[in-house]
């Protein structure tokens, strides 16, 4: 059983609520930070979540959008997830305060910190770590692939991508594309494709959204969270 906190946390006068989740036992353990999927933090990223603090991590499950946008309706979600797409260097400030608040919580050592995200908080990872921020994994699960629209940085974590082959919101040619980007920013990465997957292969709910392209993927979800954790444990522990 997880130790669960609610925390509320305020940057450029929107309030994020953000739910921690550790063993409990007051040692700083490495941490985990979630981005959630357009549609912001739910079931996905708490079911992830309780599997990383029993495999010995720190977790904090971010929300990104703001806490009045917690459980609410596709349309509205993808209309924020739109808006912040127009402005992604405004909105990676806020993905980096982010991290500074999940590295200062008393469970988790700051040292040692990975970034996960979903979907949009796929990019939200990748454009995190493009920023040049200073943390040690970026995991990317059916994340958007496009290249930023601001300057980037030398690219300090390890990279991992998990994407279906057949997500029709990152076709292949963006897998090459991300692959020479890193490539050129220095960066240690590695991308896991899965031949007849589609976008969202993590979620169990995933045809409930009722978007075409995507749809759950048992097989691709569980080889995915194998080479993830294989990596967190190669890297922070």
């Amino acid at each position: 059983m997880s130790n669960r906190t609610d925390h509320s946390h305020s940057f450029d006068g929107v309030t994020l609520s953000h739910l921690a989740l550790d063993d409990g036992g007051g040692a700083a353990r490495p941490g985990v930070v979630i981005f959630p999927s357009v549609m912001n933090r739910g079931p996905v990223e708490e079911d992830h979540g309780a599997r990383l603090v029993a495999l010995g991590y720190s977790v904090v499950l971010a929300d990104t959008f703001g806490a009045e946008l917690i459980g609410r309706d596709r349309d509205t979600m993808f209309g924020e997830m739109n808006r912040h797409l127009d402005d992604r260097l405004a909105y990676v400030k806020r993905l980096a305060a982010i991290l500074g608040f999940a590295r200062a919580l008393p469970a988790v050592d700051g040292s040692r910190m990975a970034v996960m995200g979903f979907c949009f908080g796929g990019l939200c990872a990748l454009d995190l770590a493009r920023s040049g921020a200073d943390f040690q994994v970026a995991a990317v699960f059916h994340g958007l692939l496009k290249p930023p629209n601001f300057e980037t940085a030398r690219i300090v974590p390890k990279v991992a991508a998990f994407h279906g082959w057949d997500d029709p919101m990152a076709p292949p040619e963006d897998v090459v594309a991300l692959g020479q980007e890193l490539t050129a920013a220095g960066c240690d990465w590695q991308v896991h494709a899965y031949g007849n997957v589609a976008h969202g292969f993590t979620n169990p709910a995933a045809h409930e959204l009722n978007v075409p392209g995507v749809t759950y993927n048992q097989v691709a979800a569980a080889r995915s969270w194998d080479s993830f954790t294989d990596l967190l444990a190669e890297t922070l522990r």
